[in-house]
């Protein structure tokens, strides 16, 4: 049975740090190269992609994406080894929060 839930880390000021949301841009871009094209294939805005990002890197410390500016093909991103780290870990931590749920609402209901 699937249990909906939402999973993210916040600071404490409440702001919410990162999520499944930064973690999906993250990775489509990583299937991507490219931060607009991920936007775009999630039916998000550049801005609203890029200001999650942003916003998880000045909450993380850490560099999530580096951009590479146009030239003959284009520009895109890389998704940095910090961020894939980052990606592995949240998945991890969300599966266990998943299996926890499940387990809660059995023993519950």
């Amino acid at each position: 049975m699937y249990y909906n839930y939402r999973v993210w880390l916040i600071n404490d000021n409440k702001d919410k740090i990162i999520g499944r949301g930064p973690i999906m841009i993250l990775k489509k871009t990583d299937e991507l190269g490219s931060l607009n094209k991920a936007a775009l294939e999630m039916n998000m805005s550049y801005t609203k992609a890029y200001s999650l990002i942003k916003n998880a890197e000045k909450n993380l410390s850490v560099k999530l994406l580096i951009k590479q500016i146009g030239g003959k093909y284009g520009g895109g991103s890389i998704v940095t080894e910090e961020a894939k780290d980052i990606i592995k870990k949240y998945e991890e931590f969300d599966r266990r929060v998943g299996e926890s749920v499940e387990r809660l609402y059995n023993e519950i209901f």
